[in-house]
């Protein structure tokens, strides 16, 4: 009996230890690329903007958590992740297989495809017509991934950047044919800025290595975070919230799947 009770005491402080151990959030760090309007971009004010800043910004005011913004290159947000840099990555994340077994991701944020953009009339809408020219890509990214495995195979010549407003300025400057990108991306930030005004967007491309389901990343293993920021999407799309910003930033385009 007094072995029973010993056993008992040492799970009841076991179950307490738990609880304790729990994390309970009064902040939350998103790690964000802001060099991809117009979902994360900077103001004239330096300060940041876009539809996923303010989903963030709306998670957190509805968790009752204060947000806190930490800039990366895009392709430094896994490693940052891992290394505590930031709780979790807002900024147009798909979720991949890939990623998975790296990272944990939230439920759905918001889903868009991947396309091309060159010249008006260049019509380089397949990866047979890019063979011989450049093709430039965010480092990090889902068309990294894309440009490696099959425009590489074709004769094209892919350029990684640092951020996508770098891929943009070679663009422009006629070093690039074309880039790749989130097709939202480029057609609601770049195409709409007066550099991007001689230039227009492929078609979606249908490819198996570009998925168009976007998430928060979080560390693997983070299950309480998970069940946090999922609470706080599922209560955007309750009251209205998501709503009210994908019309601010996108009129009567509906970029969540559900999924």
């Amino acid at each position: 009996m007094k072995k029973a009770l010993l056993t008992l005491s040492a799970l009841a402080l076991c179950m307490a230890a738990g609880v304790a151990t729990a994390k309970e959030y009064k902040e939350l760090r998103f790690g964000v690329d802001p060099s991809y309007a117009p979902f994360e971009s900077k103001a004239a004010d330096g300060s940041l903007v876009g539809f996923d800043i303010d989903l963030g910004n709306a998670i957190c005011a509805e968790l009752k958590v204060k947000c806190k913004w930490v800039e990366s290159d895009f392709d430094g947000m896994i490693p940052g992740l891992k290394a505590n840099k930031f709780d979790g990555v807002i900024s147009s994340m798909t979720v991949t297989e890939a990623r998975e077994k790296a990272i944990d991701f939230s439920n759905e944020l918001f889903s868009g495809p991947t396309s091309l953009v060159f010249k008006k009339g260049a019509n380089y809408s397949t990866p047979e017509s890019l063979k011989g020219k450049t093709v430039g890509y965010e480092q990090g990214t889902i068309q990294e991934a894309y440009a490696k495995a099959v425009l590489d195979k074709a004769g094209v010549a892919t350029k990684a950047y640092a951020n996508q407003d770098q891929v943009y300025a070679d663009l422009t400057s006629g070093r690039l044919d074309a880039s790749v990108q989130d097709m939202l991306q480029a057609e609601l930030g770049f195409l709409k800025s007066p550099a991007g005004a001689d230039y227009e967007v492929s078609k979606a491309i249908d490819d198996p290595l570009l998925p168009s389901k976007t998430a928060v990343g979080i560390k693997k293993g983070n299950k309480d975070l998970k069940a946090l920021l999922d609470k706080g999407i599922k209560a955007l799309h309750d009251d209205g919230t998501y709503a009210t910003i994908q019309k601010k930033h996108f009129g009567d385009l509906n970029l969540y799947s559900g999924k």
